[in-house]
């Protein structure tokens, strides 16, 4: 029986070494919209190294949430809820999860001053965090990725910007915002009134905004960025086609970038497998900018 405390502590030890657990640290950041007057928090996921190398300057990924979200989506609605910690520990970069309300799209509105998220994401939030933390305060340490408005975001923000970012991905991306040449449903024509006409007016009265606004539009300005980009989306997603003919655009125009369908619908679950993808592209472009911490 004198041997049950030290068994006890060994079982402790598996049990914190497990799945479950993570290293990396967490602060919630708020941060001002002078454009909005408003403050919004941000997520910052710091990997276990942070603490420890005081010297090092850290590569940062900005992970967009999707339409009816928040910045904290990312961490609460994962089914692994280690994963982003995991993955920051593991490439030893900052994670941050910034705001970008329900149906923003991560666009500047000309319809809603109160919707100023191009400008939100691009000056104050990286000014933000460049001031807070030991972060590459340049465009080869930063990238940037989102799921399904994220997606949109994601490309739509590096595609506008590539001054600010060294790659760009979107998983499930919600790509195209004008519906020019598709067909809708009566319920999908009231969906999309509820979403884009606070942001962008009726697209009957202003088509010219819509396909100014949508990644599907800007084919060839991401061909001329030349950014490293990942496009990924699930097969049963229906979202697909979208992803599919941006897809073919840009092997049409010649862009290089990496693109994959998988099993998988427009669920945590398919996210949460595609993530650790996009770590893995961005790292190796971070690597070969020479700004990942060993």
């Amino acid at each position: 029986m004198k041997n049950v405390p030290r068994l006890l502590l060994i079982v402790l030890l598996l049990l914190c070494a497990g799945p479950g657990a993570w290293a990396a640290r967490v602060d919630t950041v708020a941060i001002a919209s002078p454009a909005m007057q408003k403050t919004y928090k941000a997520a910052v996921v710091l990997p276990d190294s942070y603490a420890k190398n005081k010297k090092a300057a850290y590569p940062v990924l900005y992970l967009l949430h999707g339409a009816f979200g928040h910045f904290s989506n990312w961490l609460a609605k994962t089914p692994d809820k280690s994963l982003v910690h995991r993955l920051a520990d593991q490439y030893n970069l900052i994670i941050v999860l910034p705001e970008g309300e329900t149906f923003s799209f991560y666009l500047d509105s000309p319809i809603d001053k109160g919707s100023q998220f191009e400008t939100y994401l691009t000056q104050d939030v990286i000014g933000k965090i460049d001031a807070t933390y030991r972060t590459v305060r340049r465009r080869e340490g930063r990238v940037i990725s989102g799921l399904s408005m994220g997606g949109h975001g994601a490309l739509y923000l590096s595609g506008r910007h590539p001054e600010l970012f060294a790659a760009a991905g979107s998983m499930s991306g919600a790509l195209d915002l004008s519906t020019a040449n598709r067909r809708l449903t009566p319920e999908e024509v009231k969906f999309r009134q509820n979403i884009f006409a606070p942001i962008l007016g009726t697209e009957e009265a202003n088509p010219q905004l819509y396909a100014a606004n949508s990644v599907m539009m800007m084919a060839d300005k991401l061909r001329a960025n030349g950014l490293p980009l990942i496009i990924d989306c699930g097969v049963d997603d229906g979202l697909i086609d979208i992803n599919r003919e941006l897809h073919r655009r840009l092997v049409y125009n010649h862009t290089p970038h990496d693109y994959a369908e998988r099993p998988g619908a427009h669920t945590w679950e398919y996210w949460q497998n595609a993530l650790p993808y996009h770590l893995l592209f961005f790292s190796n472009v971070l690597r070969a900018n020479g700004v990942l911490v060993p």
